[in-house]
């Protein structure tokens, strides 16, 4: 995901400031029109949610959710540029999401997942059982592990991770973000946010609670 240059962004005399020189935070639902300010083709949703929670520009803002990053940076690379544009106002959904446990991370891998697995393309075999795994191992996160471990590789590095403490994180920052991103971008042919297929009619409550705008219609923008 490329940077913006010098010209992606409006002179600073026409940015809309605040009395600190910085754009104006969120205060709510938008419509949009407070980004009037960035230019159409630019920048990322996340370049922006950088700004607006004042941390150094960039894709990878600390104060968003890893898997939530990679699902719109992924949405975002298959997107044209009039739906980056359309994503701007979802902006403000993304403050403030990144947060550690098991539950958040499985819950937007198992939506991502059942969305790919029930949607209409076709998908090759390797790519079907990669994400069933994926949705298998979700789900006995969110289950608190109740029943026999999920099959694939997280019957290994679960308990292997456990034993260091390290099996959250892991999952958060790793495995779930590559579930969520290739259910997707890939998904099969015809679906996927590439194919404009099964995303485009979802429109699901925000993982966390809260709020009138589901997190699933970053992937219904328009797309090439």
């Amino acid at each position: 995901m490329s940077r913006p240059d010098a010209g992606g962004v409006r002179s600073a005399a026409a940015q809309p400031r605040d009395a600190g020189g910085e754009p104006p935070a969120p205060t709510g639902a938008s419509s949009g029109a407070e980004y009037a300010w960035v230019r159409p083709a630019e920048p990322c949703v996340l370049e922006l949610v950088s700004k607006l929670a004042r941390e150094p520009w960039t894709d990878r803002p600390t104060c968003v959710h890893p898997v939530l990053g990679s699902v719109a940076r992924a949405v975002h690379d298959h997107c044209s540029p009039r739906g980056r544009q359309a994503l701007l106002p979802l902006a403000p959904l993304f403050l403030d999401t990144a947060r550690p446990g098991f539950d958040l991370s499985a819950r937007l891998v198992a939506l991502c997942v059942s969305s790919a697995l029930s949607g209409p393309g076709e998908m090759a075999g390797d790519e079907r059982s990669r994400l069933q795994n994926a949705q298998e191992t979700a789900c006995y996160l969110l289950a608190d592990r109740a029943g026999p471990p999920p099959a694939g590789p997280a019957r290994w590095w679960l308990p292997a991770l456990d034993r260091l403490k390290l099996s959250e994180p892991f999952y958060r920052t790793v495995v779930a973000t590559e579930h969520a991103a290739e259910a997707v971008v890939g998904g099969g042919a015809g679906g996927g946010v590439g194919g404009g297929g099964r995303w485009g009619a979802s429109s699901v409550g925000p993982p966390w609670g809260g709020g009138t705008h589901g997190l699933c219609r970053l992937s219904g923008v328009p797309d090439r």
